[in-house]
């Protein structure tokens, strides 16, 4: 089995750094996890008006509603098989920040139908957008959203662009400093700025039996719709 960010890539994945294709190759097959440790320079927030929607998110592990600097970071990216059978990687992201640590949960899957990485937010999966990553002429990979849909009980939508969020992740490897640079943004097309981090981690790799059942990790909700 072929990992989720190779099957999306094809050959594109190849040009990636090494230590890309190492930490992106993780999967079912690899029998590993990947978990990165490191500090955020800084986690950052757009005009005022944009954190009621930040805080609300929080709710459910989607986005971070506080700003900060030199913030411990940790990424646990560990490969599971869903309730539908799907091979499934976590990006659970935890921000030790003042008054208490918060996290940002992803869960990732391969649609083939739309030959992406479908990225589901949040402890409940209610959120899902398409992602794009390519490799850069460096080596980095650039990841960008695509479309978002809103799935609720019978509710399958599209999110409008006036309250959606574009995001854009770039991650490299500095060879000198041993360490993953990562930089998240995430933009709405009218309102501008929204939210986003940047700072460096460096990465272990465990067997995947040290995760166990994956307690505290996997989503409250699974959504089958893909």
């Amino acid at each position: 089995m072929t990992s989720i960010f190779r099957l999306a890539m094809g050959d594109d994945f190849d040009r990636l750094h090494p230590q890309l294709r190492r930490r992106f190759s993780v999967g079912l097959d690899s029998g590993e996890a990947c978990v990165g440790r490191g500090v955020m320079d800084r986690i950052w927030h757009g005009r005022p008006y944009v954190r009621p929607f930040l805080a609300l998110g929080s709710v459910r592990n989607i986005l971070v509603p506080r700003t900060g600097s030199r913030v411990p970071f940790t990424i646990e990216n560990v490969p599971y098989t869903d309730a539908y059978g799907r091979e499934t990687v976590t990006f659970v992201r935890t921000f030790e920040l003042a008054g208490g640590a918060r996290r940002f949960d992803a869960t990732m899957v391969y649609s083939p139908e739309r030959d992406c990485v479908l990225d589901y937010l949040g402890t409940h999966q209610h959120l899902a957008s398409d992602l794009h990553p390519t490799a850069e002429p460096d080596g980095s990979l650039l990841i960008r959203s695509g479309r978002h849909r809103f799935r609720e009980g019978p509710v399958d939508t599209r999110v409008p662009e006036l309250i959606g969020g574009d995001a854009e992740v770039r991650e490299s490897y500095d060879d000198a400093a041993g360490c993953f640079r990562i930089r998240v943004s995430v933009t709405n097309r009218r309102f501008g700025p929204l939210f986003g981090y940047e700072g460096a981690f460096a990465a272990t790799y465990v067997p995947l039996r040290s995760y166990g059942p994956l307690a505290g990790l996997r989503p409250v909700r699974e959504e089958a719709r893909a």
